[in-house]
């Protein structure tokens, strides 16, 4: 019998996609009764959602699992998620970790706790990713102003440096009828805006026969939603019929963010990506001439190998001639079981890091140059709870970060606001 009058702790690591699922696996708890408690707390059950991205990743992995075991020796431990996948014998080698649990098994950790004594030896339990064909619907509640509704998961893209079909397995979704029904009940919580989310949501409808651009036409009808927000979209899926729809919706926000990765072609072609990058150049101009007021955020992976300072120094200013508002910057880090370790030509972590070091200066100076642009014009910010030496903060449709004065009565809250000026932490006052 599993005593329910416990403390429950929760750690997510990674993407918002995985911040919705543990949002999802915590409302688990508390309906059987556990009291959900902050990380840093003492708990005696604490579940930590892991990410497997970068090797940085999985270090950050075992150091939230180590922190829990000293916050609380005599605590439950539960390893979920993509590292849990990919390493559970490394997790295992952790004295302390109880349960680890794989991609499937996450969402039914109940069917593998008979109680919450510790272990002498962790159990693991993980399924064979390549038969997993089921679909676990997620989103995250809790937070006052937005929510990451999951909506795909899995790849079919075989990109050379990444695991996450190897940790997720194939693509999959929900039909849209019970995604719409999910986004109903977020509105029914008070939340203003929906943040759409998948491991490769432009591949949304595999599974069930339906496609993206027919999702968004149905949760923009959803009421007491007001804003959506598309998260990372591949720009091969991005297509003209999807741009226009944001430019004429009153509910999906002038937003997009794709991942580049590289503006080299040849890397582009190490990397087994299904574009050039005149496919994303095109892409940008098309946005920027429909939505002139879009911001378009890209990511970028640099140090990948083969990449020679006359490639890396090609992507800097490709990516400098475009219309950008800022980038995601990602140092290539060696992932077993994929087919960039095989790559000769290898990046040293010199290199890397002066390379990193470079794109984000560039990143600092195109979300600066975005935001000037924006600057002197009246627009609407939706408001956040958090609160920092006396400000609030709050995001714009197009992405701006504001900050003001503290209000609580602004906390949730739609308001149409003027972008004034530019302050010292980067934030637009207003």
């Amino acid at each position: 019998m599993i005593e329910t009058n416990k403390k429950v702790a929760f750690y997510t690591l990674g993407c918002k996609l995985n911040f919705s699922e543990t949002s999802t696996i915590a409302r688990k708890f508390e309906k059987k009764g556990f009291t959900k408690v902050d990380f840093n707390s003492v708990a005696d059950i604490y579940v930590i959602n892991t990410c497997s991205v970068t090797e940085h990743t999985d270090k950050k992995c075992r150091q939230a699992i180590k922190k829990a075991i000293k916050n609380a020796p005599n605590a439950f431990i539960v390893v979920v998620g993509c590292y849990s996948q990919l390493k559970a014998r490394d997790i295992a080698s952790i004295p302390g970790v109880d349960l680890i649990l794989g991609t499937n098994e996450k969402f039914n950790l109940f069917d593998y706790i008979k109680n919450f004594d510790k272990k002498e030896t962790p159990q693991i339990f993980s399924c064979d990713i390549e038969k997993v064909n089921q679909f676990f619907s997620s989103f995250s509640l809790g937070e006052r102003t937005r929510s990451f509704l999951k909506i795909q998961d899995g790849c079919d893209y075989s990109c050379s440096y990444c695991t996450i079909p190897l940790a997720r397995g194939k693509s999959r979704n929900n039909h849209i009828k019970e995604i719409v029904k999910e986004a109903e009940r977020i509105a029914q919580n008070g939340i203003k805006e929906i943040v759409i989310t998948g491991v490769n949501i432009g591949d949304f409808g595999k599974s069930t026969n339906e496609t993206f651009y027919d999702l968004i036409n149905e949760l923009d009808k959803v009421e007491g939603i007001e804003r959506y927000r598309i998260s990372s979209i591949e720009p091969n899926l991005l297509s003209g019929k999807i741009i226009e729809f944001v430019a004429q919706s009153n509910k999906f926000v002038p937003h997009f963010h794709m991942p580049l990765q590289s503006g080299n072609n040849k890397i582009l072609q190490l990397m087994n990506r299904k574009y050039k990058k005149e496919l994303f150049k095109n892409l940008i101009t098309r946005i920027k001439s429909i939505i002139p007021e879009a911001c378009i955020g890209i990511d970028v992976i640099t140090g990948f190998p083969g990449e020679t300072n006359e490639d890396f120094m090609e992507t800097y200013n490709f990516i400098n001639s475009l219309d950008v508002s800022y980038l995601h910057v990602f140092s290539y880090s060696e992932r077993k079981n994929t087919k960039a370790v095989e790559l000769k030509e290898k990046v040293s972590p010199r290199g890397k890091n002066e390379r990193s070091k470079t794109l984000h200066k560039l990143s600092d100076d195109k979300r600066r140059n975005f935001y000037l642009q924006n600057l002197k014009k009246n627009t609407l910010v939706l408001f956040e709870a958090n609160k920092k030496n006396g400000e609030m903060f709050g995001f714009t449709e197009n992405y701006i970060r504001v900050e003001t004065k503290y209000d609580q009565t602004l906390i949730g809250k739609i308001v149409e606001v003027k972008l004034k000026k530019i302050g010292k932490n980067g934030n637009v006052i207003i």
